[in-house]
């Protein structure tokens, strides 16, 4: 295996957000009447695109619903997230590393584009990343669209590159194109869940990260 470019998600694999988000979702659901469900519930559904998010919580919502819950959700997100970009540990080395051996380094999200640059710009990462693609600029995961617009960017194959995240959605596309993914099991979905779309492995800790990449990346 020789990889050239490492593609993240972002909430619960570089940043630790999950808490603001669930809390964010919670908050717009409850705004416009709808009944408040369980942390591990709003948790389960980071990483797909939030029309997306908000039609598997909430079934019944109408279009109208919908808007009013994406507002409700959006203003609360950006009055909050710049106090939530908190980059987990060594992640950061785990960047510089991947820059430093001329690799490219790209994001796959379920965030929106503006959500998506704010984060950038609070966690100062954004010139890390090649190239980054948001769920409202193409398919929610777990469609493997912004991988494929990701690697059509970079000219790359799937077996070029390498996804790594912390959901099933993020292995699931990745498993989808023949791309080979890693999990990491601190962020929202547990190593067992994980291991169910066969990733080339599911590590603990940034530093158990960057010894996978190094062995897998090609000079």
């Amino acid at each position: 295996m020789s990889i050239k470019a490492a593609i993240f998600d972002w909430d619960g694999t570089v940043v630790d957000s999950v808490e603001h988000i669930t809390d964010c979702l919670q908050h717009a659901s409850t705004t416009i009447g709808f009944p408040a469900l369980t942390r591990e519930t709003y948790r389960d559904i980071i990483g797909l695109g939030l029309v997306e998010a908000l039609r598997r919580l909430y079934p019944e919502i109408t279009p109208t619903q919908m808007s009013e819950m994406r507002e409700a959700y959006s203003t609360r997100f950006m009055a909050t997230s710049a106090a939530h970009q908190r980059i987990f540990p060594g992640m950061l080395d785990v960047l510089q590393n991947l820059h430093e051996s001329g690799h490219h380094c790209a994001v796959a999200t379920g965030k929106s584009r503006r959500g998506l640059n704010l984060a950038l710009q609070a966690s100062q990462l954004a010139s890390w990343f090649h190239v980054t693609r948001c769920a409202d600029e193409t398919r929610s995961k777990p469609d493997p669209a912004m991988l494929l617009e990701i690697l059509e960017h970079l000219q790359l194959d799937p077996a070029d590159a390498v996804m790594i995240g912390d959901t099933t959605y993020d292995l699931q596309m990745a498993r989808t194109i023949g791309m080979p993914s890693i999990g990491v099991s601190w962020g929202v979905h547990n190593a067992q869940a994980l291991a169910q779309h066969q990733p080339v492995a599911i590590v603990s800790n940034a530093q158990e990260l960057q010894s996978l990449l190094k062995q897998i990346t090609g000079p």
